[in-house]
């Protein structure tokens, strides 16, 4: 059985994205905002919900960006990268429902240059250091929407 996510790619005006930071395995993680998609939700709905709960910011969702797959041990997974578009909301740090105030993984979220992005220890996927600004600039027409991730 497949379980499916979606990640949210969010632009400000100053060309920088908006990125949280999760506490997981003992480091801090900085990635775009997301999580599961949940029953009887579509992931274009998961990905508006999830932008909401994490960073208290409205999306409207643009288009997909790349659709990653995983068939590992830990089972089958897909997660949908979305591109979305503010539409209202105040920039603050939101609450993951899935755990108590005592086991929140959310640390901090704000909008983070190229630079700022690749300047950074940890950053999932890697491919929003560099590829994604190829991809968002036009520069990139023709890339491949599919990807697999690599095998643990």
């Amino acid at each position: 059985m497949w379980i499916g996510g979606v990640r949210v790619i969010v632009m400000d005006d100053k060309n920088r994205m908006l990125m949280v930071c999760q506490h997981h395995e003992d480091r801090d993680i900085w990635m775009v905002p997301g999580g599961g998609i949940e029953e009887g939700e579509s992931s274009l709905e998961a990905a508006v919900r999830e932008v909401d709960e994490e960073t208290g910011l409205d999306v409207q969702i643009e288009k997909l960006l790349w659709h990653v797959e995983e068939v590992s041990e830990r089972g089958q997974r897909f997660v949908n990268f979305f591109l979305g578009r503010m539409t209202g909301g105040t920039l603050e740090l939101g609450e993951d429902p899935e755990f108590d105030e005592a086991h929140q993984v959310l640390r901090d979220v704000r909008f983070l240059s190229r630079q700022e992005i690749q300047a950074l220890d940890h950053v999932y996927p890697e491919y929003l250091r560099d590829e994604v600004w190829h991809v968002l600039s036009g520069e990139d027409l023709g890339y491949d929407v599919f990807k697999e991730r690599e095998k643990r």
